[in-house]
């Protein structure tokens, strides 16, 4: 049985969110992706952003996955996934100038998603970038009854459920929210930078 796992959001929103990362992202040379999942966004971004060394980090349950797409669509750019656990893990790789995350920041719990603003605000050197991807709410509303249920559905399994951006905001330190793309599917990419 292939360990290589498939998500279908993973598929449906590439081409908006590499839209916005190829504009985010000039300038920029070694990127950390927090969450690779099942790995399908690091091989198809990498190949398209060919100025970067693109690091893949996650639990080690999800690695299987990761380094089966990585197998499969090889870049030269793109890295094997580093063991990384916010709130666990130190930072797990140095030199980096650019993060990425898509679709964790509403699966962690809220101290999670606290420190993990925390530590990419501290981990980022100056003129850094932060790319946040995900369902998140403005002032305390859900953008969709899409979003309200979802959210129920994932307090429900155990998760700490969709941030609001202004929480966010208070927990991101040095970092700047510069960007606010509406994405497809009620979803958000949040550009952040630190000055």
């Amino acid at each position: 049985m292939s360990e290589k796992r498939f998500s279908p959001s993973c598929e449906n929103n590439r081409i908006p969110i590499l839209t916005v990362l190829k504009e985010a992202l000039v300038g920029r040379k070694h990127l950390l992706e927090i969450g690779s999942g099942t790995g399908q966004h690091a091989v198809y971004f990498a190949p398209e952003l060919t100025h970067l060394t693109w690091q893949t980090s996650d639990l080690t349950m999800n690695h299987p996955s990761i380094k089966a797409w990585l197998a499969e669509s090889p870049a030269a750019n793109l890295r094997q996934p580093l063991a990384f656990k916010i709130g666990s893990d130190n930072w797990p790789v140095t030199g980096v100038d650019c993060v990425y995350t898509a679709n964790t920041t509403h699966i962690m719990q809220p101290s999670e998603a606290r420190e993990m603003m925390q530590v990419v605000a501290q981990s980022l050197p100056s003129g850094g970038v932060f790319c946040q991807y995900g369902p998140f709410t403005i002032d305390g509303e859900f953008t969709s009854q899409s979003n309200h249920e979802f959210n129920q559905h994932l307090l429900n399994e155990g998760c700490g459920g969709i941030r609001d951006i202004a929480e966010l905001t208070s927990w991101a330190g040095e970092l700047q929210l510069v960007e606010q793309h509406a994405m497809p599917a009620n979803n958000f990419m949040l550009v952040w930078h630190k000055p």
